[in-house]
């Protein structure tokens, strides 16, 4: 079993398990905001609910919808709960869910309550456990798959929740489980991904998945998740994610938090052991060796779900709408759930690129869903500089961003198609992150915002150091930093210099140097 760590978490953590905080909710809420502990703001945290600092006495809820699935009458739910407990304003993440905002302690009950009065919950959504599990939003939809991986999602999240077996992991453990071979949910940044693989075993071929491991974005930069020379057969998938997450739980390390993920246990024991130590329980465990990595049968691209495209079931498509860095309102959010219900099977997902896919949508009723005035905003067919664009919350909720994102990363993609032209550009992915956390996932775009504050002539504003040539996929690789404390004030002027040299970020790796040439050239403000 693991021995405790040193620092204020696990302090916490060994005093009483984090999930106790549910049989606590009740008596915390009516007591109220100003009576809660640090340690009691920590627990909260087990049930999905985060004091936001920059709003005092405001929380935010983090829902789990496992690999993005979501019906009408849980997102109708949602809605409701944001327009009379909440702001109104919900937020989708990098990790397929949603986010409430502006909500009172005293209101945590009762939401708790009507989540799972529609098969949904907050659980375990934050600190140290496995958060919320990802798949292929269009996983038994999309021709373009192996095998429909969600049930194995649906699976290992029914394992490790409520469960205290899971609950006091060294740190968060970020799990994808996919079988799409476009890249649409990066495991290459998780602590544990499972991707499409086939192995042939006396001549029959196995449908399955090889395992990584050890990915992560956050402090500590981005570490690419390592082959695992694991290959898993679908009843298999289930049990080498618990294994290894328990293995995690065991010999992770717990002291300094920066240092406590998955991926530098990996990076001090190396694969080899890693694997050796894993196989050692998998054999006391199930009795076999665990079988080496089949052939891996991802393809290059990388893939949003955007747009109409035809599902594997004749007559049917999907519709993947664009959410502008995933900010919804409560009113957009009803509007969505009525039109899944109108032209779909009332079934919504969300993707890890923060957009939605409206599914079923028979064919002779695309012509009239084109046409709703919602897609006006939520476009199938978005502008290519807004279809990559990815951010965090930012300053607006967030404790650890420096900087406004959500907004300004709107403002600067309009300037540059004003400039650029919508038409005259490649689809370039730009994702922004407010802090060295990540949340954004800028480490693997094409360009990346990290945010920063800067000091420029005796004024503290808002900057980004900027990252270009990232990317997902089997040969996936961090984007290299090419300047420092940019102000966002002349974005516009740097960003144009880039993407009208965008061939240089192919060779960004051999020539950082002359991409830093290219754009450290003066630029005007005022584009604001």
């Amino acid at each position: 079993m693991f021995t405790p760590g040193t620092s204020p978490i696990e302090k916490t953590k060994a005093e009483k398990d984090g999930l106790d905080i549910l049989q606590e909710i009740d008596v915390l809420a009516s007591q109220g905001y100003e009576k809660l502990s640090p340690q009691d703001v920590d627990r909260l945290k087990w049930i999905g609910t985060f004091l936001r600092k920059r709003t005092p006495g405001f929380f935010m809820m983090r829902v789990r919808i496992t690999g993005g699935r979501a019906s009408a009458a849980q997102l109708r739910a949602l809605a409701i709960i944001s327009e009379r407990l909440g702001n109104e304003v919900l937020d989708l993440t990098t990790r397929q869910q949603i986010e409430l905002r502006a909500i009172k302690i005293e209101s945590v009950p009762q939401i708790l309550q009507e989540l799972q009065d529609v098969d949904l919950n907050s659980l375990q959504t934050g600190l140290d456990n496995i958060r919320g599990v990802n798949t292929c939003p269009l996983s038994g939809l999309t021709p373009n798959e192996l095998l429909d991986a969600y049930p194995f999602a649906a699976d290992f999240t029914k394992v490790f929740l409520k469960n205290k077996e899971y609950t006091n992991l060294p740190r968060k453990l970020n799990v994808t489980i996919t079988g799409c071979l476009e890249n649409c949910t990066h495991p290459e940044s998780q602590d544990i991904g499972l991707v499409p693989a086939i192995k042939r075993i006396n001549g029959a071929q196995i449908n399955g998945f090889n395992v990584w491991v050890g990915g992560k974005m956050g402090s500590g930069g981005f570490y690419k998740a390592k082959n695992l020379d694991v290959f898993v057969s679908p009843e298999d998938a289930v049990k080498v994610c618990s294994n290894i997450s328990l293995l995690y739980r065991d010999h992770g390390f717990r002291d300094v938090r920066t240092k406590c993920r998955l991926a530098f246990l990996l990076e001090a024991w190396g694969i080899e052991k890693f694997r050796a130590e894993l196989e050692t329980g998998w054999i006391a465990q199930y009795g076999g060796k665990l079988l080496s990595a089949g052939d891996d049968l991802r393809k290059e691209i990388e893939s949003d779900h955007l747009g109409v495209a035809p599902q594997r079931q004749s007559g049917l498509y999907s519709v993947g709408l664009l959410i502008p860095v995933g900010r919804i309102s409560a009113k957009e959010l009803h509007e969505l759930a009525r039109l899944s219900e109108v032209y779909g099977s009332s079934q919504i997902r969300i993707t890890p690129q923060q957009n939605m896919v409206l599914v079923n949508v028979r064919q002779e009723k695309l012509k009239a869903l084109l046409e709703e005035p919602l897609l006006a905003k939520f476009s199938p067919n978005p502008t290519p500089l807004f279809r990559g664009l990815v951010s965090c919350v930012g300053v607006d909720y967030c404790n650890l961003a420096l900087i406004e994102t959500k907004g300004i990363s709107i403002k600067v993609t309009e300037e540059l198609e004003k400039r650029l032209g919508k038409e005259q550009v490649q689809n370039i992915r730009m994702r922004w992150s407010g802090c060295a956390a990540g949340c954004g996932n800028h480490l693997t775009s094409d360009i990346g915002f990290q945010g920063i504050k800067a000091n420029i002539d005796g004024k503290i504003v808002d900057a980004v150091h900027i990252f270009v040539g990232g990317k997902t996929g089997k040969d996936a690789r961090a984007a290299e930093k090419i300047m420092e404390l940019v102000p966002c004030a002349i974005l516009p002027d740097v960003l144009e210099l880039v993407i009208r040299n965008m061939s240089l970020l192919k060779t960004v790796r051999r020539d950082v140097e002359a991409e830093r040439r290219v754009v450290m050239v003066p630029a005007e403000a005022g584009w604001e």
